[in-house]
């Protein structure tokens, strides 16, 4: 790393070997430097992280610039066969008003009407709709009253109805607009009172409803051939907490726990009798569940960039353009290689990882008495031995085609969680997590299976499953 054309790696090497050679520093003093220039050492391998090169977002990169586009031939805009979005004129109109001409301006002469030219303007009219229910009432002869039942919810002398609590549910949980703005919008937009606490009503309302969809929903995706996971840090009431995600293209659950590891998998329910392949980012825990794994490449890549640029490991480079190049041929082979060209590329991996011993080593064992346990090994050192450990793991993806390049199936799913805490700062409560977590997946399931998030809100406050809940129902006894 250069900074200010100074090379900062080289000058902290040089002074080290010059600390090494030193024979007149006494021993407190030369721990000093030492500890020192490990933490100058910290320090830069800190300032030299990006998102390509580590898993910190985007965001973060200092001077963050926008890669070009690579060059193509297609034009811009729209390609053949894209469905767009122009607006178009509608058939059956709301309001038609009629334009004359004015004869006044015409010169004189015989007209004649032979049709009109159409405009159509596309407006929004936010209006506030009361229903009012009359129980018809009757009495007999002895004085015996009998009033007509009323339709199933309506319960109260005035409640809001279903696309109230459909569009408040939408912007909190979906939208994650905080409650005081939702309450503004329903005053302001629509002139009705809606307060904070009864958003948070809605919310409860929903999670109560959704209970067999949990249920449901982690059945469903225990019998699932490949599953994704992952997790992500959350503030809960000024703790810290995990946000668990488990998913597939279909289907999203999440849960949020006070631990990260085994025991959070374990109470979430649905790895324990899981038997497929699971997806995931070598989190030790992970390792525990499902018959077979696919690390994510993904991380690979960043890490591998991280030990070019910081380490200067070139054999992390050409790895990193291996990885990439037998992505390209799995997907221009359509999502899986053949038996021969696999075991090519198989053999290639492995001689880049032979010949990658000979520029990152192992450390040298513990010498002498009294030295125990494993040998401290370098980033570089362990994301070698990791991919000649895990070598089925990294390169599942070139012979199962249901196994992806990456775990950017987990990640996509929890950018959102990460949205809410930006915007909100933290979950008050465990419960207000949960209630959360359950709604989102309700509605993350529901969009990945062709439903808006108004859509699935609406059928669930009108007491409805959407259609392909049908297709794998919970078993019996599970409620």
């Amino acid at each position: 790393m250069t900074l200010n054309n100074i090379n900062v790696e080289e000058t902290v090497q040089q002074v080290a070997n010059l600390l090494a050679t030193e024979q007149g520093l006494s021993p407190a003093l030369k721990g000093s430097l030492e500890m020192l220039l490990l933490l100058v050492s910290l320090l830069l391998n800190r300032l030299g992280l990006n998102s390509s090169n580590s898993s910190k977002p985007p965001s973060t990169d200092p001077f963050r610039k926008k890669q070009p586009r690579p060059a193509s031939d297609r034009k811009p805009g729209g390609q053949p066969g894209h469905v767009g979005a122009t607006l178009q004129q509608v058939a059956d109109p709301d309001i038609v008003r009629e334009i004359a001409v004015d004869r006044s301006l015409l010169p004189s002469g015989q007209y004649r009407v032979v049709g009109h030219e159409r405009r159509q303007v596309i407006d929004l009219d936010i209006t506030t709709v009361v229903t009012e229910w009359r129980a018809e009432i009757l009495v007999d002869a002895q004085g015996k009253r009998y009033v007509a039942p009323f339709p199933e919810g309506v319960s109260r002398p005035v409640q809001y109805g279903i696309g109230v609590k459909v569009q408040a549910v939408y912007m909190s949980q979906y939208q994650m607009v905080p409650y005081n703005r939702i309450a503004e919008h329903f005053l302001e937009q629509m002139h009705m009172p809606v307060s904070a606490g009864t958003v948070v009503n809605f919310n409860q309302d929903a999670f109560a409803r959704l209970a067999f969809f949990e249920l449901w929903v982690k059945q469903a995706l225990a019998g699932e051939p490949v599953v994704h996971v992952d997790e992500t840090g959350i503030n809960v009431g000024g703790s810290r907490c995990w946000l668990h995600n488990t998913s597939s293209k279909g289907l999203s659950y999440f849960y949020a726990h006070t631990k990260r590891g085994g025991e959070a998998l374990d109470a979430i329910g649905i790895l324990p009798g899981f038997h497929g392949v699971l997806c995931h980012d070598h989190w030790k825990p992970y390792f525990q569940y499902g018959r077979n794994h696919a690390l994510c490449n993904a991380h690979h890549l960043r890490e591998l960039e991280r030990a070019w640029e910081q380490d200067g490991q070139q054999w992390a480079q050409r790895m990193n353009a291996f990885l990439k190049e037998a992505n390209q041929a799995v997907h221009d082979a359509g999502g899986c290689l053949d038996a021969a060209t696999a075991a090519q590329y198989r053999s290639r991996y492995r001689e880049l990882l032979k010949a990658a011993e000979d520029e990152c080593p192992a450390p040298e064992p513990h010498q002498g008495a009294g030295k125990r346990g494993r040998v401290a090994r370098s980033k570089a050192r362990n994301l070698l031995e990791r991919l000649q450990r895990f070598e089925d793991d990294v390169l599942r993806f070139m012979e199962d085609p249901r196994v992806p390049f990456s775990n950017n199936q987990a990640e996509n799913d929890l950018r959102m969680i990460k949205v809410q805490q930006k915007v909100s700062g933290c979950f008050r409560s465990m419960d207000g997590a949960q209630t959360f977590c359950r709604i989102r997946s309700y509605v993350s399931t529901c969009r990945k299976q062709g439903l808006t998030a108004s859509e699935a809100l609406r059928l669930l406050f009108q007491g409805k499953w959407p259609a392909f809940m049908a297709a794998a129902p919970v078993s019996e006894g599970a409620e």
